[in-house]
């Protein structure tokens, strides 16, 4: 058998690694999706304008909403009102730790950092691991206030276990307390050269002041990174992340280790599609559906927000395009939505964890994710299409449904369903999901690619031969 060199590998799943490694929160891969787009000929778009005299047939457009979500659409040469809309639905967050609005905390010498967990992670894989921070801070500049983002590539703090010499039964059990023994440390507080007032008394600070709040040494290291002053840095979202880099691994560079994987993988894909589907000689002779990517926030988390699946995003989107009842209506009715999140591999270890007949492998093809109980909300018609949109790529199909004496997990497709639009709910399968050094397939990227642009170069010729009352 011959090796393939470790720099080596699928070249889509070596910008796919470019990408997740600029993109540790999901701000930062909001900014790098539209950085993308905009290299591809999109325009942006504001929700607070008026869009009427900007959309044009043919155009390609994409806004996004507080920094955390994106939606991105094309239109065809012939489009007018009552068209359907054909998207690929993803989210751009992954479980993660974030600095509590509070964050200064000082224990036995040490610097320490207040932290709340996000979303369902496998948190004893943060332990040990060289930890930095990341997300937006709101500051003062030239025209009032501005969110800028920040990203520390340096590692800055840990969570240190405890030696195994004074817990001995540490390997019997994996668990821990999340708010006393999983606080991260930044320094020690010798290395705290500016300090706030001294000790006893209370400066006076403005309502909206964050200076009392953390660290003076974390906020001076925020500032350094933004070229502005301590007291300039009104607020912020910082998230801790792993500064070890995504890579290609084994022996012959199939696998990818990265953290946020789920979803930044399909987020990536989703992306590269529909920027890739515009420079095809094709696009301008597009008809049909609106191709649209909506790339969500806080899918970890519920969804329940402003930037969430369960937002006025998509359907603010389609009343924009069909702005009538009649015309929305009609468009919900031609819409097709695919929602990608990434599933489960089956995992050699562990093999009584999968259903005998549905055990997906890494590069093995795109997953269609089935629950019966509506826990996702792929059905035959809307498998049977995304099975024919595989097909005319020549890509591979594989199945997913869980166990019964086991809990089936979630994505955004049945919350989205409920517009009415037909949902097919799909994935990639990988190992070690939410935790943060996850592992996927290396062909899997130009398998999601290919799918993607399948959808939106084929649907609907394809959805027009299948007669559903």
């Amino acid at each position: 058998m011959r090796l393939m060199s470790p720099s080596m590998g699928p070249e889509a799943a070596q910008r796919f690694l470019t990408f997740v490694n600029a993109s540790p929160t999901p701000w930062h891969a909001v900014h790098h999706a539209a950085q993308r787009l905009e290299k591809a000929g999109f325009t942006k778009l504001l929700e607070k304008d008026a869009w009427e005299d900007s959309l044009q047939p043919g155009g390609k457009y994409y806004f996004s909403r507080n920094q955390a979500a994106l939606v991105a659409f094309t239109l065809p040469q012939k489009w007018k009102q009552g068209a359907g809309v054909s998207v690929v639905a993803t989210h751009v967050d992954s479980p993660n730790l974030r600095v509590r609005p509070v964050s200064k905390r000082t224990k036995e010498g040490y610097l320490q950092v207040g932290v709340e967990t996000y979303g369902g992670g496998i948190w004893h894989s943060w332990l040990d691991r060289d930890l930095s921070l990341a997300g937006r801070v709101v500051t003062t500049n030239a025209d009032g206030f501005k969110s800028k983002l920040v990203k520390i590539d340096r590692p800055l703090l840990r969570i240190p276990t405890l030696a195994i010499h004074l817990d001995r039964g540490v390997n019997d059990s994996l668990k821990f307390n999340q708010e006393t023994e999983f606080v991260p440390i930044l320094g020690q507080i010798a290395s705290q050269l500016n300090t706030s007032a001294p000790e006893g008394e209370t400066a006076h600070r403005e309502a909206s002041s964050i200076q009392d709040n953390h660290h003076p040494a974390l906020l001076s290291l925020l500032a350094a990174e933004l070229s502005v002053a301590p007291e300039e840095i009104h607020d912020f979202e910082l998230a801790l992340y792993d500064t070890q880099p995504s890579v290609l691994g084994g022996l012959n560079s199939e696998f990818i280790f990265s953290p946020r994987m789920d979803n930044l993988f399909s987020s990536f894909a989703a992306v590269e599609a529909l920027a890739q589907s515009v420079s095809t000689p094709d696009f301008n002779t597009l008809e049909g559906n609106v191709n649209c990517i909506a790339l969500f926030n806080h899918e970890e988390i519920g969804s329940v927000s402003t930037s969430g699946a369960d937002s006025s995003l998509l359907p603010s989107l389609i009343n924009r395009l069909s702005p009538t009842p009649g015309t929305f209506a009609q468009s919900v009715a031609k819409s097709f939505l695919i929602s990608a999140d990434m599933g489960h591999a089956l995992h050699p270890n562990y093999t009584s964890k999968h259903e005998d007949n549905h055990q997906p492998r890494m590069n093995g093809g795109v997953v269609i994710k089935t629950n019966a109980k509506q826990r996702y909300a792929s059905d035959a018609v809307t498998s049977f299409l995304v099975k024919k949109l595989i097909e005319r790529t020549g890509g591979k199909v594989q199945e997913y449904e869980v166990r019964n004496d086991m809990a089936c997990g979630s994505t955004v497709g049945p919350m989205l369903s409920k517009m009415g639009i037909k949902t097919c709910d799909i994935g990639c399968a990988m190992l070690s999901m939410h935790s943060i050094r996850e592992t996927a397939g290396s062909h899997d990227v130009q398998n999601y690619i290919d799918l993607f642009r399948s959808f939106f170069e084929s649907y609907t010729g394809l959805e027009r031969s299948l007669l559903v009352d």
